[in-house]
């Protein structure tokens, strides 16, 4: 993947909506060899992350919006507070989804790897990030092997999501236990183990790991107040 193509990707993720114009994330690219097996490393040892041909981390990003408070002698204290981390989450994520849109649309494969918030003063200090910048997501992307066998994973039933006028809590998720039974079989997966069962235990609180900081991190690096 030459690097003007990247660019280019780069170029769609920067159309994507930003409130306010802010646009409170970067991305920054890792190419170098020994660094990509160190943010593997601190990745949950995920293979893709050392060997796809480009790999980027998605940050929220503060510090430039602070630098510029700064510059005009404004304060920028309502950047440490939820509704403007909730922005700069919001921003990196639709930049993203639309270089992976572009992505996909000219043949690419992409893999999101979530595991960039397991360790985030490591990966802090690994991409030198200032404070205010906090690493969300990874994304991989290369074009996918002749002789893959990655097949599309079900979503959830449109009545699961689509409601009309209100909210309906009572919407039932056992048809789409019944369909996710088909594709765990086919991936080799146990199928009597529920899409449902599967995300019920995911959400506990043992299945954050070291995510479980996270909170603590974001208060010292001046992003969240308590």
């Amino acid at each position: 993947m030459p690097e003007e193509l990247v660019s280019r990707l780069i170029a769609c993720a920067q159309s994507a909506s930003t409130s306010s114009n802010l646009q409170l994330w970067s991305v920054v690219s890792i190419q170098d060899p020994d660094r990509r097996a160190a943010i593997k490393e601190l990745c949950a040892n995920q293979d893709q992350v050392k060997n796809a041909p480009w790999f980027l981390a998605f940050v929220a990003d503060h510090g430039r919006m602070r630098a510029c408070a700064d510059a005009h002698g404004e304060s920028s204290e309502a950047l440490e507070s939820a509704e403007f981390y909730t922005m700069a989450v919001v921003d990196a994520a639709l930049a993203a989804e639309r270089l992976v849109c572009a992505a996909e649309f000219l043949g690419l494969g992409i893999c999101y790897i979530g595991a960039l918030r397991d360790h985030p003063a490591k990966i802090a200090s690994l991409l030198e990030l200032p404070e205010g910048v906090f690493g969300l997501f990874g994304l991989c992307l290369g074009y996918p092997a002749e002789d893959t066998t990655a097949a599309i994973k079900p979503r959830l039933d449109q009545n699961l999501v689509w409601f009309r006028e209100r909210y309906d809590a009572t919407a039932n998720v056992q048809p789409f236990d019944d369909r996710m039974r088909g594709f765990y079989e086919e991936q080799g997966m146990k199928g009597d183990f529920t899409w449902s069962a599967r995300s019920a235990r995911r959400i506990q609180w043992k299945a954050l790991g070291t995510r479980i900081g996270q909170l603590e991190f974001l208060q010292s690096w001046k992003m969240l107040r308590k």
